[in-house]
């Protein structure tokens, strides 16, 4: 399974009070875990800058990702970015199989 990384940024309608951040947390993980079963969660952060929190989670495909950030945009009414991360061990290995040039 492939790790991504996701930026989320909720929009002002998202929350009308900060102790309702539970509640949406909830609904959403209920909802990924419904529609994307392959899922796996790894972490999640609050953070402080332009987006509001950051997730990593493990998914078994692309289309699978895609539906996690589509869930979160609807349910969260929110932004989101999301890459793949490649371990830096994986990296370094490729690398080293390229050819020189």
């Amino acid at each position: 399974m492939a790790t991504y990384a996701m930026l989320t940024k909720l929009s002002a309608e998202a929350l009308t009070q900060p102790t309702d951040v539970d509640a949406l947390n909830r609904k959403v993980q209920q909802q990924v875990k419904q529609e994307c079963p392959g899922v796996k969660w790894l972490s999640n952060y609050a953070v402080l800058g332009p987006c509001d929190y950051l997730d990593i989670f493990e998914s078994p495909d692309v289309e699978t990702a895609t539906k996690v950030a589509l869930l979160v945009r609807a349910l969260g009414h929110a932004t989101t970015e999301t890459w793949v991360l490649t371990p830096w061990d994986s990296y370094l290995g490729l690398t080293q199989r390229m050819k020189k040039g």
